[in-house]
């Protein structure tokens, strides 16, 4: 991947730069090339259409990790107003994988909780790669629970690789604030709705994703684990990540399929990466149109639509066992 674009896209990034390359020599020299800017611009979008229709799950993966996508704070950024962000578990520290806060969503006050990696190799670090802590976890349900006692429903953003794995976590009880919160989100009496955006990994996923809705931008990715750790455990060898991938069922397109996800959001063609404002726009017309539907419920049906919704969760075929010759 060279300057953030990936493989399968190089073709078309080529074609754009070319482009781009005769819009820049008709402003600078004043001669005329449109027929054959159009003619270039027909072709990209034929290959667009070529390259993303038919996406793997490998391709999607790389999509979903691309290093331009965009990040839990400039969706919030885009979608709702007046965003405060809250800090700190009141218990240790804050964690900035971890952001949280309150804000406007068409006048309706909702409270964000959403995971945020860093864009560069600095806020990485500072945001521990988006994998939060336990006091992330903690931060997080803090809000929530202030959330219920305020009335406000509950957004949230998933996009992770999953939660920090280091002695420090274990030390401060990963375990324990993953399986807290994954309770009181279960019964937490505002409606929940979650969007993953990018990663949605493993429990580190989970302990922010127990909703009544739980949307996918349509080139995200959620699992148990990820491929590359999938394939060291099955095949020895991480080199066989886009084989788990394919096996893993880890697309928004799978996922729906198994009712474990409840809509796809559609992104721009080519990814989020490629037009921010409308895949915020997207994301925003997803969680409106969601939450409409939501709050005509009132605290004890959402506890128990909610209930019903993980219990049922999932599609599965029950495969009788082959008799040999020798039993009949």
């Amino acid at each position: 991947m060279a300057n953030g674009n990936l493989d399968f896209e190089r073709p078309l990034v080529e074609l754009e730069s070319r482009i781009e390359e005769l819009r820049r020599f008709t402003k600078e020299k004043g001669i005329d090339l449109s027929e054959e800017i159009a003619t270039l611009e027909k072709k990209a979008c034929e290959l667009q259409g070529e390259i993303y229709s038919g996406l793997t799950s490998g391709q999607r993966v790389q999509l979903a990790r691309h290093p331009k996508r965009p990040l839990a704070l400039d969706y919030i950024n885009r979608i709702f107003d007046d965003f405060i962000e809250l800090h700190g578990d009141r218990l240790y520290r804050d964690d900035r994988a971890i952001v949280g806060g309150i804000g406007y969503l068409n006048g309706i006050p909702v409270t964000i909780v959403a995971e945020q990696k860093g864009r560069d190799t600095k806020e990485n670090i500072a945001r521990n790669f988006g994998m939060p802590l336990p006091e992330g976890y903690r931060k997080a349900l803090r809000l929530m629970k202030q959330a219920e006692k305020f009335g406000r429903p509950v957004i949230t953003f998933i996009d992770t690789p999953g939660a920090f794995p280091g002695l420090e976590a274990e030390e401060r009880g990963q375990a324990e604030a993953i399986a807290v919160n994954l309770m009181y989100m279960s019964r937490l009496r505002v409606p929940i709705i979650v969007v993953v955006i990018g990663e949605g990994g493993s429990g580190g996923a989970l302990a922010i994703g127990v909703g009544d809705r739980v949307l996918m931008l349509e080139n995200s990715i959620y699992s148990v684990i990820s491929p590359e750790g999938c394939a060291a455990i099955l095949w020895h060898d991480a080199s066989y990540a886009k084989e788990a991938a394919a096996a893993l069922k880890i697309t928004a397109q799978d996922l729906l399929k198994l009712r474990v996800i409840d809509e796809i959001i559609p992104e721009p063609i080519g990814g989020a990466h490629r037009d921010y404002d409308q895949a915020a726009a997207n994301v925003k017309e997803a969680i409106c149109n969601n939450l409409e539907e939501l709050c005509k419920y009132n605290a004890e049906n959402l506890v128990e639509e909610r209930y019903v919704k993980f219990r049922q969760m999932g599609a599965y075929r029950r495969v009788e066992p082959v008799k040999s010759e020798s039993e009949g």
